[in-house]
């Protein structure tokens, strides 16, 4: 088995939860209040998760500062609980 594709189980369950958490929010929208800024519901943080884990290698990430969940300016070196593999 390929030991670079492979997921611990602890990334396993957090994708389980996190996906259909993201995908609720998705379907029941949001109001613009809550929209403008959601760092806090995905906890975000300007400095990289464990294991080095930041913004700029996760596939939702929109450089420069961007992201496709999280709401306002990111930095690449930040993290937050959606963080998913490039």
């Amino acid at each position: 088995m390929d030991s670079s594709k492979s997921q611990t189980r602890k990334e396993a369950l957090r994708t389980l939860i996190v996906l259909p958490t993201l995908a609720g929010a998705i379907a029941l929208g949001t109001a613009t209040a809550d929209a403008a800024d959601n760092k806090g519901q995905f906890k975000y943080q300007d400095t990289p998760g464990s294991g080095g884990k930041k913004c700029s290698g996760c596939r939702f990430f929109k450089a420069p500062h961007g992201c496709s969940i999280v709401t306002g300016t990111i930095s690449p070196n930040g993290w937050c609980i959606a963080w998913a593999k490039r």
